[in-house]
């Protein structure tokens, strides 16, 4: 994912330093070539020797060190950069970058480096939160530094508040985000996304499997290209990605007039969550008691939300999902013809890899025409890159 693209990543003297050991980790099994950067204090908390086990490549600590060959050396750094990552980055790193002091090796490959830099600022939280750290972090960020906000917690001071440095995981997926093609900019998707549940009484209600990971996947793809998406999503066990305008929803009825609130405003439609067909024609408002006797509910159906999109919808691309069990692509034609999709997404959730829960996905698309294109075995994240770029045909 990252072959080709250099990344320079500073530590400085703090103790979350420990983490960034798992953010080298991540980017070099994406492929990524890695050089570290250390200040004296930052080895104080991670050895060298880490960093170059890791990276496979030497680590830079001291400016005046005799060069492994001949160039001049912070120089060389900066030049060869595709990013520049500062994590942890102390308020002493911050201010210095923030006032042009360039007195060791890290805050001097800063300043002469051309590439993109992001910094992942890690310290207490009342320096965090003091107004001359605050007033620099404003500073760079007008000069276009981009930042990896700190998560909230418990610090290891023992004080809690801002200041924790960001999980790995969300540090390689912005870094990841950042190499990706802003082809999207300007666009606006409306995605649903998860189950919907339906109340029989205030314990009860009825569902199904979905997860909702394939829209959240759509949605991070979307926003890491540069779109913004309005996420509809029922109750689901997954965080939101960061940029999306959540509108979290349970029953059907909440989802149909989510959706028909923010229809007009946006250019796709994408309805991949898994609506309830049924619902309770009457909901009791005490918990039902256990009987000897059988339990019947009464149904009802429930609004097709595509199918109204479709009545209505202008002209927006309008893409739809179906989760089949038999005769997928027969069903898929017969949805795609009857509810107005540009083209559908069709999985048979028997197929072990297919199924709700699980982090892949195995799909057939299928277009208006009837044409059908089946793919093996992928991830979730993959294909909603593949969707996606589909979506990207139809705005041509």
């Amino acid at each position: 994912m990252l072959k080709g693209k250099h990344i320079v990543i500073g530590v400085t003297g703090g103790i979350a330093a420990y983490k960034v050991v798992d953010v080298v980790s991540r980017l070099k099994k994406l492929n990524a070539e890695i050089t570290i950067i250390m200040t004296e204090n930052a080895s104080k908390f991670v050895t060298p020797l880490t960093f170059r086990s890791l990276s496979l490549n030497e680590v830079v600590v001291d400016m005046f060190a005799p060069p492994t060959k001949w160039e001049v050396e912070h120089i060389a750094i900066a030049q060869r950069a595709d990013l520049f990552l500062i994590a942890p980055a102390t308020a002493n790193m911050i201010g210095k970058i923030a006032g042009g002091i360039a007195d060791d090796m890290l805050s001097t490959v800063v300043m002469a480096t051309k590439a993109p830099v992001w910094i992942a600022p890690a310290m207490n939280t009342g320096m965090y939160t003091n107004p001359i750290v605050q007033d620099n972090l404003k500073k760079l960020k007008s000069y276009g530094y981009h930042f990896i906000d700190p998560d909230e917690g418990r610090l290891a001071c023992g004080d809690i508040g801002a200041g924790k440095l960001a999980q790995p995981e969300k540090i390689v997926e912005k870094i990841v985000d950042a190499f990706v093609k802003k082809d999207l900019v300007g666009k606006k998707f409306l995605i649903t996304a998860g189950p919907t549940q339906e109340a029989i009484d205030p314990i009860r209600y009825i569902t199904n499997h979905a997860s909702g990971k394939m829209g959240y996947a759509l949605a991070k793809d979307v926003v890491s290209r540069g779109g913004q998406v309005t996420l509809v999503s029922g109750p689901v066990n997954l965080l939101p990605p960061d940029g999306v305008n959540l509108i979290p929803v349970v029953s059907s009825q909440e989802m149909y007039q989510a959706v028909m609130d923010h229809l007009d405003s946006n250019d796709v439609v994408i309805k991949s969550a898994a609506v309830a067909d049924y619902t309770p024609e009457l909901y009791q408002d005490q918990k039902i008691k256990k009987q000897a006797s059988d339990w019947q509910i009464p149904l009802k159906s429930t609004k097709d939300i595509a199918l109204e999109i479709g009545k209505v919808k202008k002209n927006q691309i309008f893409v739809g999902f179906a989760a089949e069990t038999e005769n997928l692509l027969e069903n898929g034609r017969r949805k795609i013809q009857k509810k107005g999709f540009d083209f559908i997404v069709c999985n048979d959730i028997s197929k072990p890899g297919a199924g709700f829960k699980g982090d892949t996905n195995i799909v057939t698309i299928i277009d208006q025409k009837g044409q059908s294109q089946a793919y093996d075995q992928m991830s979730k994240s993959a294909l909603a890159t593949l969707i996606i770029d589909k979506v990207k045909t139809y705005m041509k």
